[in-house]
């Protein structure tokens, strides 16, 4: 079958959506290309939502992946606003869930990507209960926090990992008061562990944020459907006048599932399974993004990565598996973040319990520094805090797999190059 007689269709509006489909017509796929997206704004980034354009210094329209008019003049069927209940496997169509209308493909892409995890305790039904992961939620919190700020208004965060800390960074700004509730001893402890999460609880402090550790929130208080305070399971209360819950976020597995490709237990993310080339159990349907739990055979298990870097290659990764290239998806893992006057970039993999020790290159107390994550002498990932165009080199590292020495790793004397067999 020639490409012109193909229908590739690709489920899921967000940035690995669209640079999937960006790709394939880059790669000169002259079949068609439907590209269905549940939201009705057009494909965007989801950083800037808790970065720039939370905080009001990006305009709205930086956030698209593409300008409107790039779909219709690369002859991209877009379709905002309409949702899919259902592929038939064997027919190999999906189902739009408005009315019925069955669409057939030969090659299918899943990028539908994650939802915010749901507070479930009494009073999230509150007109002040906020999540933020869509364009209208940054709309939408925007406004709370200029009006928090003016007010000298509350905000209570659930989770203490990125979005709950870029958000109490932005709400700062603004000039609301912020507390944020979190059941682990650090922020970002699942990420960072303990030695680099009291650098960033140290940071927010300084710029007035009260930290609450050790507690989770068991119930939002309010009247007249607005809130009033937060309770916690330590018995406190804390005064707020909205609360934003950031305590991380669920793959959409659901249509996948219901479809009977193969999902990834929780230990691995419990996203859809795919193998190198991003391909589900069935070998005519593909996924990328946030939704999925890829073999990293570096870091040696199956890997879920909720963040920018991981949609912008993933999508043209599988674009190009779709094509029958030659793909294997082994991007390491990077993502960045900005609060306040610190910029930070991370890459590689290392949660709690897999490395022996933390070696810090640089100044950790004037936050100038590069930290390394390292087991056996050999370096799982890196985190460079306000010292910039290192990324490339720290990944390289970690690719290595090389044995370094310690006292050199750390010493800024010694570059980074020269630690790469």
């Amino acid at each position: 079958m020639v490409d012109a007689d193909q229908t590739f269709v690709i489920v899921g509006g967000g940035l690995a959506g669209a640079k999937a489909a960006e790709t394939l017509r880059a790669e000169g796929f002259t079949g068609r290309v439907i590209l269905i997206c549940d939201e009705r704004d057009h494909p965007y980034e989801r950083p800037p939502l808790s970065k720039g354009y939370l905080l009001g210094k990006e305009e709205r329209d930086s956030v698209f992946v593409h300008e409107p008019s790039w779909y219709a003049r690369n002859d991209i069927e877009l379709h905002l606003g309409q949702t899919v209940d259902a592929i038939d496997r064997t027919a190999k169509t999906v189902r739009f869930g408005d009315d019925g209308t069955l669409v057939h493909y030969d090659k299918l892409l899943l990028a539908t990507g994650a939802e915010p995890r749901r507070l479930d305790i009494p009073g999230t039904d509150l007109a002040g209960v906020h999540h933020l992961r869509r364009l209208a939620h940054a709309e939408r919190l925007k406004g709370v926090l200029t009006a928090l700020g003016r007010d000298n208004g509350h905000l209570v965060i659930a989770g203490a990992g990125w979005i709950g800390l870029e958000v109490a960074a932005a709400a700062r700004e603004y000039g609301a008061e912020v507390t944020v509730v979190e059941p682990e001893a650090t922020p970002l402890h699942g990420v960072l562990g303990p030695e680099l999460g009291n650098l960033f609880a140290e940071l927010h402090r300084e710029h007035g944020v009260r930290f609450h550790f050790g507690a989770k929130l068991t119930g939002i208080v309010g009247q007249d459907g607005m809130v009033l305070a937060a309770r916690t399971d330590t018995g406190d209360e804390h005064p707020a006048h909205d609360v934003l819950a950031a305590i991380g976020a669920a793959p959409r597995v659901g249509l996948a599932e219901a479809a009977g490709l193969e999902i990834a237990d929780r230990a691995h993310g419990g996203g859809v399974v795919v193998d190198a080339q991003l391909r589900t159990s069935d070998p005519s349907i593909y996924a990328a993004g946030d939704v999925v739990s890829f073999p990293h055979a570096l870091f040696d298990t199956r890997l879920r990565v909720e963040h920018w870097a991981n949609a912008l290659n993933g999508g043209p990764a599988a674009a190009r598996a779709m094509l029958g290239r030659d793909v294997t998806y082994d991007r390491v893992p990077y993502f960045f973040s900005d609060q306040y006057d610190m910029g930070m970039e991370y890459s590689g993999w290392a949660p709690p319990g897999s490395y022996d020790q933390v070696v810090i290159r640089g100044d950790a107390g004037k936050r100038e520094f590069i930290a390394f994550w390292v087991k056996e002498g050999r370096v799982l990932a890196g985190m460079n805090v306000n010292v910039w165009d290192v990324t490339e080199p720290i990944q390289r590292l970690i690719r290595s797999r090389a044995r370094v020495d310690v006292e050199a790793l750390s010493s800024p004397q010694v570059s980074l190059e020269g630690l790469i067999p």
